[in-house]
């Protein structure tokens, strides 16, 4: 099964890859390496999602947040490569905007990581930091950034 196709049989849609708000691309390819901007969760119609989690969010709800993103991510990732099929995930940097105390980054950042292994399988396997920080860009709970390689 394609990762097109298993997107579908998830019943997910990769959005449109968001344009950026300040002075940097969505992507950047160095060779056979995809260096991937951070990204926030975005809702079906564009708007970012915003609250601090262990306050305003769950941690059920920055798992989904970051599974949002992850889908984000994939798209732009799929604009640089030309198709997802192509697309092997190296590294993901998930930043979680926590309240002081907040230790469970890992269990928030899975939202991103558990949507890159059921679309790309072993492709989507990677290594990963989950980092909790005092606030995010436009009070946004998660932001995530990645490194894929295109291969054949």
């Amino acid at each position: 099964m394609t990762p097109e196709e298993k997107l579908k049989s998830l019943g997910l849609a990769l959005p449109k890859v968001p344009t950026p708000v300040a002075n940097y691309v969505p992507f950047k390819v160095d060779g056979r390496t995809i260096y991937l901007s951070g990204q926030g969760p975005r809702r079906p119609d564009g708007s970012l999602i915003t609250g601090r989690v262990g306050e305003d969010i769950s941690i059920e709800k920055g798992y989904e947040c970051a599974r949002l993103i992850g889908l984000g991510l994939l798209a732009a990732a799929r604009l640089a490569a030309g198709d997802l099929g192509k697309v092997e995930v190296l590294k993901v940097l998930g930043m979680v905007n926590a309240v002081p105390g907040f230790g469970d980054q890992p269990k928030v950042i899975n939202g991103c990581s558990d949507l890159f292994v059921e679309v790309l399988g072993e492709r989507g396997r990677h290594a990963r930091s989950a980092v909790g920080m005092g606030s995010l860009p436009s009070n946004m709970p998660v932001e995530i950034e990645a490194i894929m390689r295109i291969v054949d």
